[in-house]
């Protein structure tokens, strides 16, 4: 058999939360990549090595805090992931030739980006001769990937309507349920706008697919409810009392001549003990077409709850490791699902 002599593209992995160092992981162990640079936010993960710090054996690349480090390398890829999007370091990244691949949303379209903002990037990636891509999986594969590939058998479309599902009675985090996200508070003190931050990720993203297909949107709607416990309920982040908050429904209507044409309905709960008649269903996704190819596919993990701390990341993550090859390979630019190739994993 033939030696594989192709050359691996030189990756550097762009901040470590939960998500980053699953990408970390993947990177590592990915057959077709190297990993040349790890860069970090604190200075307690500074200097150490990049495969213990994911769990893995030593990979002789030591993380660093400093970004002149990180473009001394020469990457041809950086897997951004940070928790806030800084434009003049992702600009910088570009310019340099770097190419990006991203969690952050707010490079999923470049038609509906800030024009100022667009135009930014776009000067970096003319200068740099690189590409940026935005991966993930909510919004990404499930608004993306998916309807588009459902749509391939359809000749008229009506309506698609994606149900996001997650129990999150087993998730300990009572930072984020009981403060961010208000579990456990009087309903009557719910505040939509508190939960409005990021939903437009998920407009833009179907906006790719309706621009695709030739039916554009003219707008989006967002409507929000909670439902409150009919009795105590006690969850893994502590108890939430009857009659407070238990449950969210966020739902996304992007609209066509007056009608939604395209749908995205959060359904984020601690119990199915709820004073509103939804239909939850297991921590998944749901996608309803209607048209002249009907369908209802349902997805779902069929993992023990106490795994998905350790599963879910990867939803997330594994898609813009997947995706370096093709950013790479990509004319430079703002590039989208719908104007790379398929992306297929190299798994072997």
């Amino acid at each position: 058999m033939a030696e594989n002599t192709k050359k691996r593209l030189r990756v550097v992995q762009w901040a470590t939360g939960n998500i980053g160092l699953r990408a970390l992981r993947m990177v590592i162990e990915h057959p077709e990549l190297e990993l040349v640079g790890l860069y970090v936010y604190t200075d307690e993960k500074a200097g150490q090595d990049a495969g213990e710090l994911c769990g893995l054996a030593p990979a002789g690349v030591k993380a660093t805090r400093s970004a002149d480090d990180i473009l001394a390398l020469k990457p041809d890829c950086i897997l951004y992931m940070p928790r806030w999007n800084d434009l003049d370091e992702v600009c910088r990244l570009l310019a340099s030739g770097a190419n990006v691949v991203t969690t952050r949303g707010e490079y999923i379209n470049p038609r509906l980006m800030d024009p100022s903002m667009r135009a930014k990037v776009e000067q970096a990636c003319a200068e740099g001769q690189s590409s940026i891509y935005c991966a993930g999986s909510s919004p990404g594969f499930i608004t993306e990937l998916v309807p588009l590939t459902l749509t391939t058998i359809a000749r008229r479309l009506d309506k698609i309507l994606i149900d996001e599902y997650a129990d999150l009675s087993q998730r300990d985090s009572p930072g984020m349920l009981f403060d961010v996200m208000g579990y456990g508070k009087d309903p009557a003190a719910f505040s939509a706008a508190h939960m409005a931050h990021g939903l437009d990720g998920f407009y833009h993203s179907l906006g790719l697919v309706a621009e695709a297909i030739g039916l554009p949107f003219d707008g989006f709607e967002v409507s929000q409810e909670v439902a409150a416990a009919r009795n105590d309920i006690h969850i893994a982040a502590g108890t939430v009392p009857k009659g407070t908050i238990a449950a969210h429904r966020i739902t996304i209507s992007c609209m066509r001549d007056g009608k939604a044409l395209m749908q995205m309905r959060l359904n984020w709960y601690c119990s199915a003990d709820i004073d509103a008649d939804w239909d939850l269903g297991e921590t998944g996704w749901r996608v309803q077409v209607a048209g002249d190819t009907p369908l209802d596919v349902r997805i779902r993990f069929p993992i023990p709850m106490e795994d998905y701390t350790a599963v879910m990341p990867g939803l997330t993550a594994h898609l813009p490791v997947n995706a370096v090859p093709y950013v790479c390979a990509a004319a430079p630019g703002i590039r989208t699902n719908t104007d790379l190739p398929r992306i297929i994993a190299k798994l072997g």
